[in-house]
This record gives C-alpha cells, structure tokens and sequence, in this order.
C-alpha cells in the first residue's frame, strides 16, 4: 500500500475513538472521537478538506463500525481500510491458533513495539483491559494476558459493594490508604502494578525491552521501578506499519 499524502488514523475502542491525521508522513493533527458527541465529531469530520486513505484499528462491535464507515464516507467519498488480526504480519507472528479472536489493537500494538525494538520485547497496553504480551527476538508471540483495567476494576467494586463508596477524587499510588477513597485507588494501582510486574517476572530472565501505551499507560510506567518506553501512539503505529506491509 503506497504512502498517502493525506491519511486518517483511528484507534477505535469500546467507547472512544483515537485519531490523528498523517500529511506526507508527519502529524498534523489528532483528537478524540465519540460517537454520540457532537463536538468531537465535527472536529473528527473539519480535520482535513480532502483524504487520500482512511486506515482503521478497531475493537467495536460490527454496528459501530458500520455507522463509523457511513460517517467517513459521506463526509470524505473514501472507504476506509480496517486492519484485522493475522498469522503473521511481516516478522511477527501469532501465537493463538485462531489468529482473528486476537483482539486488533493488541497486535497492532505489537507490530509497533516491533518496529522500535528488533529484541524480546513487552507491550503493556493499560485501557479498558490491561493487556500484557511479550514477543520474542524472532517476532513469535509468546503469550499474554487480559485483565480488567482500573476502571472497570473500581466500578465492579462499587456495583458489589453497598458500604465502600467516596466522592473524592483520589490519584493511583502504591501507599496504604487512609480512605476508603485511597484504599480503593491505591489498591487499583497495587493491582494493575503488580500484576505487571509478575508477568515480567514470569517472562523469565532474558532481557526484555518494555513499552507502555494506553489511556492509563504512563501513569501505570511512573508505578513499576523499572525501566520502560511510554509510546501513546503504538497501536496507530503498528496500524502504519501493517498498511506499508500492503
């Protein structure tokens, strides 16, 4: 797939879509697009005059992407291209034995760490889901894991729960609280930190570089007292670098 002048990148989750606009390779703008948001989607739609290509990541369900489609191409007459999970794309190679039940974002956000680090590599991807997957030098998939990210862990505790509740709004730290504000923030954090850094240390002993992504990505980084690379944008990179593979 030949390099367009002006592309459209999304990153599209459950509830929100990332995008930024790549004019001859570089960044000239980006935001975030919610579907029944009036504001986000005309600054969505006002990002550009004209598009060469539309390139999509995405984790909706198939009626949001089909609304998401309908969008993009009333306002810009260009289909966009979904990316989908492979058995390999370029050097890097899948480890589940149905490649697509992989979710899109996770490998995309492989491809990108990829693209950065030739080693044994981790992607830790902290948004709705914390995902965890390691990659070996030669590109194999080693294995990962999916675990529920801070929000959905604090609101599952506020659903099953009738006496822990607080209205203050309380940062993630790795301290003991001494509310029950922070005994649920911080342990949130205990937990998302902790299971980080097992998983690295299940990963064995072979170095490993790591990279985090993710709405809560960099807070996450600041919690594990090791080294890491904080690249927002990895799942729309590996998302560039899939489309250049076309």
């Amino acid at each position: 797939m030949s390099a367009p002048v002006n592309c459209l990148q999304l990153d599209v989750g459950n509830s929100s879509a990332k995008w930024r606009l790549v004019r001859d390779g570089r960044v000239v703008a980006r935001g975030v697009y919610r579907a029944h948001d009036a504001e986000s989607q005309a600054a969505l739609l006002a990002c550009a005059e004209q598009l060469d290509a539309i390139w999509v990541a995405s984790v909706a369900a198939p009626a949001a992407e089909s609304a998401l489609t309908a969008l993009l191409v009333r306002r810009w007459g260009v289909a966009p291209w979904y990316a989908r999970t492979e058995a390999r794309t370029g050097t890097l190679s899948n480890s589940y034995a149905e490649p697509g039940r992989m979710g899109v974002d996770r490998w995309l956000a492989m491809l990108g760490a990829r693209d950065l680090e030739q080693g044994r590599l981790c992607v830790v991807d902290a948004g709705s889901a914390l995902t965890i997957d390691i990659v070996a030098a030669s590109g194999q998939h080693e294995g990962g894991y999916i675990i529920p990210g801070p929000a959905l862990m604090e609101r599952a505790l506020l659903l099953d729960t009738d006496r822990v509740r607080f209205e203050e709004n309380v940062g993630y730290a790795l301290a003991p609280g001494r509310s029950t504000a922070e005994a649920v923030r911080h342990g949130i954090a205990l937990a998302q930190a902790g299971a980080v850094t097992l998983a690295l240390e299940q990963a064995g002993t072979e170095p490993l570089a790591v990279f985090f992504c993710g709405g809560a990505g960099e807070t996450l980084m600041r919690l594990i007292p090791r080294a890491g690379h904080w690249v927002p944008d990895l799942v729309l990179d590996g998302l560039a670098a899939m489309a250049a593979l076309r």
